[in-house]
């Protein structure tokens, strides 16, 4: 054998060896070995797969519950351990589910209970000695009431500043609206954009956002807004988010929505990041732990009162209180209330978002402003409420009507957008994009893997599957395709238009308006510091994030949400810092 010939064996072998090593590691990292002996398996059907436990049982009571087979999001993984432990400690499966998360809640406890009926054990309640009483109060610098992206970020920054930080989330679970987010975070003059030769300023910036808002918003606050936007690019690289991928969103001149590569959804990894780095740098996070009450000694705030799942109540002492307690949109008797022609819409937000801090600040006369301003987005599956990111339409998506005929500019603001769709039959529209659409945006392949995408081999047949006008349908897309080769939009003037719709596969989604996002809020200045109804500020009290008003005016645009929890949560904890001085 030539010894050429025995090198190549050699390498082939050396790499194969290399390979199997690779997939048995990544099994073995999926799969860890768990000793079974003693222990009941229970199985139930999640979401996404088998969900598999081993149950350990000593002398009646339930010892230990382990997670062997999940193929659930982060999310339900978290619902998973929650109810896990709970069940632990009542030696019961009659607890609470996660608000929010009831389909996982039900999952577990189902696998739970087939391992427990396997064992033939009767479980016997244990009776928690700390139901409803007191426990020892708690002393710290500042207290983060909230655990999305406002508060995370408003601890982390306070943390990195010295400070003794400690946060409470009132579900088990972080998170808030943050991991729902897709589209991207708006920043302007950032290093992605100049690699791609995208000219844009924070002057830009501002100027479409205030346009977006109608002009009633706070000027100063939307300054801060777009000239900090760059900066927090920057420092969330800098704890290894990827915002690499730069595209457009509704009523942006320019491309400054910024998310990871290919287009994945911003969100969960941003979440991620910001979770890690609050965890790494030592903030105390405690998960179902409501905020009750603001302490007021009638010059300065003086910490909060607080409850727990388990009825466990005590104050929590602070300096400073940072409140990130997000909007109300989930909450249906505030949105009737301040606009009552959104009764019986159905939300995109997380169960969280439900206005808390109205009635925290009851009693200290905090300033509200823009109530009446509740943006409703055009691209929500109806009855499921799950959320179509608007970068599909910033991607090359159209939208049609039953009779397969665009009704609008889709890159317009989305109060223009849903207000035409509100006008079309039955008040829903269709997404139209093809196969280099699909590619070019990786958030698409999540919508996929769920069952939401309707899919064709052609035109014809996408609209017999959608019941939609056939014949109307083609030659929309005919004379679409023909603005996108002239670079012009004759009928509705849009004027981002990356792709022609014209490989198969072609995709549709159905899809409607539904409450996203309350512009207004708890009145805040330029240090993120509360203002009572006299414009006096209230000494220990800050705010950042959805819970705010006046950065929005009458209508946000698409990624400038994100902007504003990571600048001005960044803000409140830097202001909630100097007022420990």
């Amino acid at each position: 054998m030539h010894k050429q010939t025995k090198e190549i064996l050699s390498f082939l072998i050396i790499g194969l060896v290399l390979v199997v090593f690779v997939i048995g590691y990544r099994y073995m990292k999926d799969h860890p070995t768990v000793n079974l002996e003693g222990k009941y398996i229970g199985e139930s059907m999640g979401k996404r797969g088998k969900v598999k436990v081993a149950v350990s049982i000593e002398d009646g009571k339930i010892t230990n519950i382990e997670i062997l087979e999940n193929k659930e999001s982060k999310m339900a993984k978290n619902v998973f351990k929650f109810i896990a432990e709970k069940v632990i400690k009542n030696n019961s499966l009659s607890v609470d589910s996660v608000t929010g998360a009831t389909k996982s809640s039900k999952d577990i406890k189902n696998a739970i209970a087939d391992a427990v009926k396997k064992s033939g054990i009767p479980l016997v309640a244990l009776t928690n000695s700390s139901q409803n009483k007191n426990i020892e109060d708690v002393h710290t610098d500042i207290v983060v009431v909230g655990g999305g992206g406002a508060g995370l970020t408003a601890a982390i920054e306070a943390k990195e500043n010295g400070a003794d930080v400690l946060l409470v989330e009132k579900l088990p679970i972080l998170g808030g609206n943050t991991k729902f987010a897709t589209g991207g975070l708006n920043a302007s003059g950032t290093r992605f954009q100049k690699l791609k030769n995208i000219n844009d300023t924070p002057e830009k910036f501002i100027e479409d956002t205030l346009k977006g808002g109608k002009y009633i918003n706070d000027k100063n606050l939307v300054r801060i807004l777009a000239n900090e936007s760059s900066k927090i690019v920057e420092w969330l690289t800098k704890y290894g988010m990827d915002l690499s991928d730069v595209g457009r969103l509704g009523g942006s001149s320019v491309d400054r929505a910024h998310r990871p590569k290919g287009g994945y959804a911003v969100g969960e990894q941003l979440f991620d990041t910001l979770e890690k780095t609050a965890k790494d740098l030592g903030v105390d996070i405690r998960i179902a732990t409501k905020a009750t009450k603001i302490l007021y000694d009638g010059e300065k705030v003086t910490g909060i009162s607080v409850k727990t799942l388990d009825g466990e109540s005590y104050n929590i002492y602070a300096k400073s209180v940072i409140l990130a307690t997000g909007g109300f949109g989930a909450n249906q008797d505030l949105v009737k209330k301040y606009r009552s022609d959104l009764k019986g819409f159905g939300t995109t937000n997380s169960p969280g978002a439900t206005g808390d801090a109205i009635e925290l600040l009851k009693d200290l006369n905090v300033a509200f402003v823009d109530m009446k301003e509740i943006q409703i987005h055009p691209t929500v599956i109806p009855n499921d409420n799950h959320l179509i990111t608007e970068a599909v339409r910033g991607n090359g998506a159209i939208l049609v009507n039953k009779l397969g005929k665009r009704f609008v500019n889709e890159l317009a603001t989305r109060d223009v957008v849903s207000q035409a769709e509100l006008n079309q039959r039955n008040h829903v529209s269709f997404l139209i994009f093809d196969e280099n659409i699909r590619k070019s945006l990786k958030a698409i392949e999540k919508y996929s893997n769920e069952g939401l995408l309707t899919q064709a081999k052609s035109l014809k047949e996408l609209a017999t599957a959608l019941h939609i006008n056939a014949n109307e349908l083609q030659k929309t897309i005919e004379k679409y395709n023909s603005f996108v080769s002239n670079g012009k939009d004759e009928d509705f003037g849009r004027e981002s238009m990356k792709f022609k719709i014209e490989k198969p596969n072609f995709y549709g989604i159905q899809v409607a308006p539904a409450v996203h996002y309350t512009m207004g809020g708890i009145k805040i200045n330029e240090k993120a510091e509360v203002i009572n109804i006299d414009g006096q500020i209230i000494k220990g009290l800050f705010a950042a994030g959805e819970v705010t008003g006046g950065i929005h005016g009458a209508n946000r645009l698409g990624g400038n949400s994100l902007t504003d929890i990571i600048v001005f949560g960044k803000i409140a904890g830097d202001s909630a810092c100097k007022n420990l001085k």
